[in-house]
């Protein structure tokens, strides 16, 4: 029986490990062909798929979620105010959890992120929206329905919602320490619904949505999509762990401002634009480049 001591809690049994192995080959033949593309991802596997290096913890799950039983130790560090990296349905994030003011701020400074940048919020469900936002809004009698329930068919999935913040929401997730933040009438949130089976196994066991924002090469305006990568860039820079769900598709989320109607579209990515969403030209959306969190 294998064993692994992960930041002084209990040690964790992975003898389950050797009777998973065989049913999930497929999974070990995609890991082979990453290996061939980047030698790296040898020091981070073992027949455990779970590794500690240099104070990083870095755990192996599977994209199907059918291990989650191994993001356990990820879920107890987020709540003692961790900082690391997990899949969604888009792009990897660097998150932490909503309610730990001091990890919001770690989270900043590993990103490099002013705090006048707003970030986004990964939420596990509608409940988290009604709680930390004034929700999606109605219709207004000039041919604008109820968005509602258009927006159910879109989430989860690959989307990031620009809505009004609630009371509810911690400052750091805002623009705050700005003069337009200090006197806005009101204060904006990115929420994000992820269709992502290890990102919303996490999300599940957690108290309150994890604050998050993307994951770019230093210096570079180019995404990061090998966790490998985003664990020998960021490691040094104080993440305390990573989940990898596999190599990612250098494709973001589409942002959607709901804050006005008709809701505009800020940023195409992934997710589909649909009939009631108005597509900005590129004039417009440069101006308005702001409103657009560290959008995953």
């Amino acid at each position: 029986m294998e064993m692994a001591r992960v930041c002084g809690h209990k040690p964790l049994h992975f003898d389950a490990l050797s009777r998973s192995h065989n049913k999930h080959n497929s999974r070990g033949l995609v890991v082979s062909m990453v290996i061939k593309r980047s030698p790296k991802r040898l020091k981070y596997t073992d027949t455990t798929r779970f590794n500690k290096e240099g104070g990083l913890v870095y755990i192996e799950a599977d994209p199907s979620g059918s291990d989650s039983w191994k993001l356990e130790p990820v879920v107890n560090l987020l709540k003692q105010g961790a900082v690391g990296v997990i899949p969604t349905d888009t792009l990897y994030a660097i998150a932490c959890d909503l309610t730990n003011h001091s990890a919001i701020e770690r989270l900043r400074r590993i990103k490099n992120i002013d705090a006048s940048k707003p970030l986004s919020i990964l939420c596990h469900s509608f409940r988290d929206i009604d709680k930390y936002t004034a929700g999606f809004p109605c219709g207004d009698g000039q041919g604008n329905a109820n968005l509602f329930k258009a927006v159910k068919l879109c989430l989860p999935g690959p989307y990031t919602f620009i809505l009004m913040a609630s009371k509810a929401l911690p400052k750091q997730c805002i623009r705050f320490g700005t003069t337009s933040a200090k006197y806005a009438s009101r204060k904006n949130v990115g929420v994000r619904m992820p269709d992502d089976a290890i990102c919303q196994a996490i999300l599940k066991e957690m108290s309150a949505p994890l604050i998050c924002t993307s994951i770019k090469f230093l210096n570079e305006d180019e995404w990061m999509i090998d966790p490998v990568m985003i664990a020998d860039t960021y490691g040094p820079e104080g993440l305390d762990f990573v989940v990898d769900g596999g190599v990612r598709l250098a494709q973001s989320s589409t942002v959607v401002d709901m804050t006005k109607l008709p809701p505009r579209v800020l940023r195409e990515g992934k997710g589909t634009i649909s009939e009631w969403m108005v597509l900005e030209d590129d004039a417009e959306t440069d101006v308005e480049e702001d409103l657009i969190p560290a959008a995953i």
